[in-house]
């Protein structure tokens, strides 16, 4: 649910971007995806997020929501709508962060049917996610670069695709993972707060 709100405060800043003519100075083109960003219909709405929104209402996207039990795990978890309030501030204190939010629009839109096709198979494992305490996801941070030691040490250096497979395994394991994992320990722990 919070991932939801948080998609939607997003998309509030781009949906009044879109209104730009083709004559006006800084309208962009298309993109390589072949979508037409700033199509708008007669009333000034964002077609591609007009159509995402009905998309996820055909698909029943909120009834999967509430029968995953994502929402009653998150609220046990203590994951409530005052936790927002950080983010809220956040942006209202760096309006260049709403920039670039909206600056990425035209990269992100046409995304938004692929997430919402997506959504109903991941929520099972957001339910299972948000009940696992912040100091087993800080763990990754250990975890991660033991890993990457393991596999450095394993896999023989004395050709290209040895050497290939460490560079992955460090630059994954870690690097990605203790990142990952710090930063996902820190969200969730002020989720859950």
């Amino acid at each position: 649910m919070r991932s939801f709100l948080l998609s939607l405060l997003l998309l509030l800043p781009l949906t009044s971007s879109f209104t730009l003519s083709p004559s006006s100075p800084s309208f962009r083109p298309s993109t390589s995806l072949s979508v037409d960003i700033a199509e708008v219909d007669a009333v000034g709405n964002n077609i591609i997020v007009k159509k995402t929104l009905a998309k996820a209402q055909d698909s029943g996207l909120l009834t999967k929501v509430y029968q995953s039990g994502l929402l009653s795990k998150a609220k046990k978890a203590g994951v409530t709508l005052t936790s927002l309030e950080p983010v809220l501030k956040l942006a209202s204190e760096n309006p260049d962060v709403l920039l670039l939010v909206e600056a990425s629009g035209p990269d992100v839109l046409p995304l938004l049917p692929t997430i919402v096709d997506v959504a109903p198979g991941a929520l099972p494992l957001l339910a299972a996610l948000i009940q696992v305490p912040p100091a087993v996801v800080a763990s990754l941070a250990v975890v991660g670069p033991a890993a990457a030691y393991a596999v450095v040490q394993a896999v023989p250096d004395d050709g290209a695709v040895g050497i290939a497979v460490q560079t992955l395994a460090v630059a994954l394991l870690g690097l990605g993972l203790p990142v990952v994992g710090l930063g996902g320990a820190k969200v969730l722990g002020d989720l859950t707060k």
